[in-house]
């Protein structure tokens, strides 16, 4: 054979070659291709979704981040009034205790002078009716003379 006829059948073995690969083997490879460009394209996507999801729901979590801070110190500075209020509350009571006790130690301390000038006044009269019987030299009678010693407890 001649080189021409050899490069002729080699030509057409190769059109034969490419028309088979053209054929049958590249529409399962394009196939093939095509879809894993097409799940390519659907991870991106799916990715770029997650990633706005994402961003959306890192704004939802602080605003309730914010909410929560707000909530908590509303509550906190409810608590602090309501124990200022119960703080105050317990020195107006305790000051109302004390004025109480006060007045209670004022009533007994008065009640207790009013005992001391009586048992004063009885040890006056007492010694009042010694100087007498000594000024007298006699035994004055306490019971006949009770009217005259209590006008002069009286009088003390």
């Amino acid at each position: 054979m001649s080189i021409n006829a050899t490069l002729f059948v080699q030509a057409i073995v190769f059109l034969i070659l490419v028309w088979f690969t053209m054929s049958f083997v590249w529409p399962p490879i394009a196939k093939a291709l095509d879809e894993r460009a097409q799940k390519i394209a659907d991870g991106l996507a799916a990715a770029d979704k997650a990633k706005s999801e994402l961003r959306a729901a890192n704004q939802r979590v602080e605003q309730e981040l914010g909410q929560a801070r707000n909530e908590t110190a509303s509550r906190l500075a409810d608590a602090d009034r309501r124990a200022q209020a119960i703080i105050e509350e317990a020195k107006a009571r305790a000051t109302e205790e004390g004025n109480k006790i006060v007045a209670a130690a004022r009533a007994e301390a008065a009640q207790q002078a009013i005992a001391a000038r009586e048992a004063l006044r009885e040890q006056v009269a007492a010694l009042a009716v010694k100087g007498a019987e000594q000024i007298l030299r006699k035994e004055v009678n306490a019971g006949a003379h009770a009217d005259l010693l209590n006008r002069l407890k009286t009088e003390l």
